[in-house]
């Protein structure tokens, strides 16, 4: 009996550490915020662009797939150059025709309507797009350093 307390105990103190230690906030980083341009919400303004079918219909594989590797050279391009923060399909079709979704990181639309033209799928017509201001956490940029550490083959 007194085994069973004394484990029931045991676990319930783990407990209250694991709770504890949760719940303590993070020590605000004030070069780090100025540094990603975070307002005092940790927040920034971003711009979000959706690629949906274009009108081109490409019925040649080798030059949709020269079209496809464009694509995915341009992102990497744009990403090394810090102006992708994210982008990747949609899994499923939807009613929008939505294909992908880029989010650039500027809060102007003009500059992210530049970079997705340089885009050669967009260029060819195989995407089309739509262009949304977002607000979100400026710390979002970071996950991109470990991108590479959780990939094991680029398509």
């Amino acid at each position: 009996m007194r085994l069973r307390i004394s484990l029931a105990l045991f676990f319930f103190a783990i407990g209250i550490s694991f709770a504890q230690q949760k719940k303590e906030k993070p020590k605000f980083n004030q070069e780090l915020a100025t540094s990603l341009g975070a307002d005092k919400y940790g927040m920034k303004a971003y711009t979000i662009v959706m690629l949906t079918t274009g009108t081109a219909k490409i019925e040649d594989k080798t030059k949709m797939g020269e079209l496809m590797k464009g694509h995915m050279g341009n992102i990497q391009k744009l990403a090394d150059e810090g102006k992708i923060v994210v982008a990747g399909p949609f899994l499923e079709k939807n009613k929008e025709n939505y294909r992908g979704m880029f989010i650039f990181n500027t809060k102007s639309k003009e500059e992210a309507e530049q970079w997705v033209k340089t885009d050669p799928a967009v260029q060819a017509g195989v995407f089309s797009y739509e262009i949304f201001p977002w607000y979100g956490s400026a710390a979002l940029p970071l996950y991109l350093k470990h991108h590479d550490e959780v990939t094991q083959e680029n398509p």
